[in-house]
């Protein structure tokens, strides 16, 4: 680095022994780099009296004007300082991995009879979670295993409050029915201490309860109860069994994270694999998100920077490559230490091979497919943003538009809009699709082609030559004109593959051959515009009916409302009742029950 732009010497001398942040700026002010250290002055001058630097950090450092620092009390808030500002800065020399959806969780509800369910995002206080699980399959999976062992609910509150007799999952033995009050509060608990017990990977104190009340059920001569105990130990063995990988320990603490780092034809992977109480749940494989020529100790030293700021380190911490430096101690990891851990590790490594050559074959076909598309359509470029509009609705009720984004040829869910119509017609598809448009893309004609108010270059219209004629007339009037667009119309039949296009810049409509790769990415688009409105309106349509009218009778809690419900066998039971037949309840008073009486009629 030449000292006319930046005089090192004179920085490095002002530096301080403490902890902290530094930041590396090029000649416009814009930061290249974001950095932490244990002590700011060595750390910082490693950069300029070492040689030996990777590509990437001799290209930096020869763009480096001036340095900033900022220094804090300890380590761990250096790197916390450190990760919010790569996250909010995206330095062009930082390796960022941003991973925009959550890892899942098992929860289990506070109250009586607490719920199972799946979770992504903020904790609850009166809720309990286990995990993090590094995929929603494997969640689901160990959701099913315990409903079938346990019997534990997994019905919304709305359901449980509201059921007058057992539901299917009870007729399946997938749960004991607590809605109608066919197992005890003191049962129903000692089933959710056994469910805990295993979440925390106390997989033999779990078998081992069991097997004892089934000894004592068979030795009381209940035999079905004793049978439906050595069931649910089945269950639990064949599982622990079918583990390919499964640890010896039993304990909570047999919680470890396995995170490798690994360059395959110049491009860098993490893979990150979690095992909880002892069981292999399954790997998740990261990829920067800008191509830069990293070495894989510098790349895993900042995937774990990044990721353990928001996710705890478990007990376990196993690296490769190791040891590294820059990090924390309780980032510090170490290698294998047994044939176990070592089986756990090549797997890793194995899989982040796999991630690699498997994510440059994605590549491959989603680059021949736009370029399909672009050939097809006759676009002067290749599309980088593709977007796509879709309308779904009810007879005109809980009108939804979506708007789905696919950038260089795979689906960007992050980016994905849904838009609540309001103030039309019901059923006029034209109007809703205007509004739609209108609220998307006047960002654009305000404030430029800036972050994500950035324009497409290609809109894809579900819809015919109406639809696509609403589109255009939207453009023209935000001034945006020079969008691309299509409006794919539906074939006869709706079958598939026999879709219309009517495109902004041709006269006669276009229809391409089914066997067409462009053609089969437009069809992708479209049907992930569709699933994603339909799922909005359904869930707007379910709004205002999944609410019983006995919630806004004041006085009526769950308890009561249970009580009306199974007294007289649902919602149609208690609207035919009489204000003398709801009297009749316990807990029911005559002024209650005309309360309920108006209520509901």
């Amino acid at each position: 680095m030449s000292e006319a732009i930046f005089d090192s010497k004179a920085f490095l001398a002002t530096l301080t022994d403490a902890p902290g942040v530094y930041r590396m700026l090029a000649a416009d002010g814009v930061v290249l780099y974001v950095g932490k250290a244990k002590n700011l002055r060595k750390r910082v001058s490693s950069y300029f009296q070492k040689t030996g630097h990777s590509p990437r950090i001799v290209l930096m450092l020869q763009q480096v004007a001036a340095m900033e620092t900022t220094a804090t009390r300890s380590e761990a808030e250096a790197l916390i300082l450190e990760n919010t500002l790569i996250k909010k800065l995206a330095p062009k020399y930082n390796i960022l991995f941003r991973d925009d959806k959550s890892y899942p969780y098992i929860g289990l509800s506070g109250g009586e009879f607490p719920r199972l369910f799946y979770h992504r995002g903020a904790f609850e206080k009166k809720s309990r979670y286990f995990g993090p699980f590094p995929s929603g399959l494997a969640v689901r999976e160990s959701i099913q295993l315990i409903q079938k062992t346990f019997l534990l609910r997994t019905c919304e509150e709305a359901v449980f409050a509201h059921r007058s007799r057992p539901c299917l999952m009870h007729q399946i033995r997938r749960c004991k029915a607590p809605c109608v009050g066919l197992v005890t509060a003191t049962d129903y608990a000692a089933d959710v201490r056994l469910a805990e017990l295993f979440l925390k990977g106390r997989h033999a104190e779990v078998i081992d309860k069991l097997a004892r009340q089934m000894a004592d059920a068979a030795t009381a001569l209940h035999f079905e109860q004793a049978a439906l105990l050595r069931d649910q130990i089945q269950a639990l063995q064949t599982v622990l069994h079918r583990q390919y990988v499964s640890s010896t320990h039993t304990k909570g603490d047999a919680d470890v994270d396995i995170v490798v780092a690994v360059v395959e034809r110049g491009e860098l992977c993490v893979n990150l694999a979690m095992v909880r109480g002892g069981l292999h749940l399954g790997d998740r494989a990261y990829f920067p998100q800008a191509s830069l020529e990293a070495e894989s100790a510098e790349g895993l030293t900042a995937f774990l920077a990044q990721h353990y700021v928001d996710q705890p380190v478990p007990p376990r911490l196993i690296l490769d490559p190791w040891p590294l430096d820059d990090l924390p101690e309780s980032l510090h990891g170490s290698p294998p230490k047994n044939e176990m851990e070592r089986a756990w590790l090549d797997m890793a490594l194995h899989n982040a091979r796999l991630a690699v050559m498997a994510r440059r074959q994605a590549k491959s076909h989603a680059s021949g497919r736009l370029e399909a598309l672009r050939a097809a359509l006759d676009l002067p470029e290749t599309p980088h943003r593709i977007e796509c509009f879709d309308i779904s609705h009810t007879m005109g009720e809980g009108t939804v538009a979506s708007c789905v984004v696919c950038v260089d040829g795979a689906m960007k869910k992050g980016d994905y809009r849904r838009f609540n119509i309001a103030g039309i017609q019901p059923g006029d598809d034209y109007a809703a699709l205007r509004q739609a448009l209108t609220r998307r893309y006047e960002k654009v004609a305000i404030n430029g082609n800036e972050g994500e108010t950035a324009a497409p270059d290609l809109v894809l219209i579900d819809g015919g030559k109406g639809q696509h004629g609403v589109a255009r007339a939207v453009f023209a009037e935000l001034g945006l004109d020079y969008l691309a667009s299509v409006g794919v119309a539906k074939g006869e039949a709706r079958r598939p593959g026999l879709e219309t296009l009517f495109l902004h810049n041709r006269a006669e409509p276009l229809q391409l051959a089914m066997d067409n790769a462009g053609f089969h990415l437009i069809q992708e688009i479209r049907d992930e515009a569709h699933r994603f409105a339909i799922v909005g309106h359904r869930a707007r349509r379910a709004k205002p009916r999944g609410r019983s009218a006995l919630e806004d009778v004041a006085g009526i809690g769950p308890a009561r409302r249970r009580k009306l419900l199974a007294q007289f066998g649902g919602l149609d039971g208690v609207r035919a009742a009489t204000v003398e037949d709801l009297c009749r309840v316990d807990g029911i008073s005559r002024a209650l029950a005309a309360a309920i009486h108006k209520q509901l009629h």
